[in-house]
């Protein structure tokens, strides 16, 4: 063999090595894309048909003192600053009656026959009670009014007939009457019906004609008249210096089109007083600059996206972003299957920021002496947390669950610890997610919310729904209440009959009778 043909060999296999290399690095890029498509398969396969539930199995409590996998994280277990995680709170209170107390009783007595026939010859000795809870549906009932016209028995020059005045109303002419209008409200902002359906219901079970349009139309104008309950409570919410925000898409129809686009419930909250909705067909800045306001200078609790942190820049000074652990925690339970060592690891570190936060709400404490208690016991699980992060960051690829989830956590670590300096600020944005919770269901029976201007029709009804389940106030009772009284108020009176208000004033015992004293009689 010559060695032309040798050299010319060699190049070959050079080749053929280099390709093979090539081939290698190949199959090694597709496996570990692979192994990433499978993982966000995995994480969307389990929030669509698995548990929402985020709760860590007590066994998996082993992995920290057992054999680790080749990809374990470096820093040690931490032992749970308590033993046993917080229990959610009960569905029922503890020696609450199961009937109210003051529920209409309709008693049948039934006799005997030999008694009926000679009750004189019989002497009752004790009854036998069963009792039965009925239901009567709802029903119609037609309020008609009456202003009878009189004119002067003694005939004058000017005879001018004479009439009473009409009682204050919503809108003149309007068939719907306030108890109508609220029941309307309740079934299709608490009750989540669409008007369709109330609209069959009506004619089938009452054989009363309403159509839908005309339903709206009613809302419409019930929502024009609660608008300045709607705006003072925007403005409490908004007089606070620390606020938690959020959003909800839902679709709306955009006439012109032939189709539906998406629009954006923004929600604030203040925990443990008022909330409110405002509607947006955007998701972008601008939606919070005018939410917001200027003149709102304090602390905005929210999750990382962008158009927050946007805000806070745009008012650098003005707003402090507070980060939500929740969040946090929901990207580690994601990937919780494919690497359960470290993601529990950090669960863990998080369940017992999450157990010391139970136990400061348990002791109803000032914001002060929570802050005083988180600096002292949560800062250092936290400052445990970021560096065990940090240190098997470089282990992950960044579009692996595991990596994603870190990536979170780190790029805004600054913003979770700001609850940990501010007493006032909650762990998490939970309680404005459960605001929000009522409209997804809501969406998902209506489809849509309508004409973008029945988006702000629907932010005023949540706002005063969601306020009166905050007070523990019936919805029905109270539209029906303050429809009746709107009319006849001013301005002014706005603040008596906000949920708070109406549900305080409740509260207050009656006044007693003409002629009497509240005062206890002297000794």
């Amino acid at each position: 063999m010559s060695l032309e043909r040798i050299v010319q060999l060699n190049e070959l296999v050079a080749r053929q090595n280099v390709e093979i290399q090539d081939m290698d690095a190949e199959i090694q890029r597709l496996q570990k894309e692979n192994n990433i498509l499978r993982q966000k398969v995995d994480a969307l396969a389990r929030r669509l048909f698995g548990s929402s539930s985020e709760k860590l199995d007590d066994a998996q409590g082993l992995l920290f003192g057992g054999p680790t996998q080749d990809n374990s994280p470096a820093p040690a277990p931490s032992t749970p600053m308590f033993d046993k995680p917080c229990s959610g709170s009960p569905k029922r209170h503890a020696g609450k009656p199961r009937l109210p107390q003051n529920m209409p009783v309709i008693e049948v007595i039934i006799d005997p026959p030999e008694v009926l026939a000679n009750r004189d010859a019989f002497r009752c000795i004790g009854e036998e009670v069963s009792e039965h809870l009925d239901f009567e549906p709802g029903k119609f009932t037609l309020h008609r009014t009456i202003r009878r016209k009189f004119v002067p028995r003694e005939p004058a020059a000017l005879c001018v007939p004479i009439i009473a005045a009409l009682p204050p109303v919503l809108q003149e002419r309007c068939l719907a009457a306030p108890g109508l209008l609220a029941y309307i409200i309740v079934s299709k902002y608490c009750d989540h019906l669409p008007l369709y359906r109330l609209q069959v219901a009506f004619d089938q079970r009452h054989d009363v004609w309403l159509p839908r349009q005309t339903m709206c139309r009613w809302l419409a104008m019930v929502a024009d008249w609660l608008r300045p309950i709607y705006e003072l409570l925007r403005l409490q919410v908004l007089s606070k210096g620390y606020v938690q925000v959020d959003e909800t898409s839902i679709e709306y129809l955009d006439p012109g089109h032939g189709e539906t686009r998406l629009g954006f419930l923004w929600t604030c909250n203040v925990p443990g007083g008022v909330v409110f909705f405002e509607w947006y067909t955007s998701r972008s800045t601008e939606c919070l600059q005018q939410m917001i306001g200027v003149n709102f200078q304090g602390t905005l609790q929210c999750d990382a996206y962008a158009a927050y942190i946007s805000f806070a820049k745009i008012r650098a000074g003005a707003i402090v972003l507070a980060g939500c652990w929740a969040h946090v925690r929901r990207k580690f339970y994601e990937a919780k299957d494919r690497d359960p060592y470290a993601a529990c690891w950090v669960l863990r570190h998080i369940q017992n920021l999450y157990a010391l936060e139970a136990k400061l709400r348990q002791q109803n404490l000032s914001p002060r002496l929570r802050q005083v208690a988180r600096i002292a016991q949560s800062r250092p699980i936290i400052q445990r947390l970021r560096k065990g992060l940090e240190r098997i960051a470089h282990r992950y690829l960044p579009k692996e669950l595991m990596g994603e989830a870190i990536a979170y956590a780190l790029n805004q670590w600054e913003s979770l610890e700001v609850y940990l300096v501010d007493g006032r600020v909650e762990i998490d944005n939970n309680l404005v997610e459960n605001a929000i919770r009522p409209t997804a269901i809501g969406k998902k029976n209506w489809l849509f919310i309508g004409e973008a201007t029945a988006g702000e029709h629907a932010a005023i009804f949540y706002t005063l729904t969601e306020n009166c389940r905050r007070e523990g106030v019936d919805p029905y009772t109270y539209f029906r209440d303050i429809l009746t009284r709107l009319p006849s108020m001013t301005n002014h009176q706005i603040p008596e009959i906000t949920p708070a208000a109406w549900a305080k004033e409740r509260q207050r015992p009656p006044p007693p009778p003409a002629g009497q004293s509240s005062r206890p009689a002297p000794t």
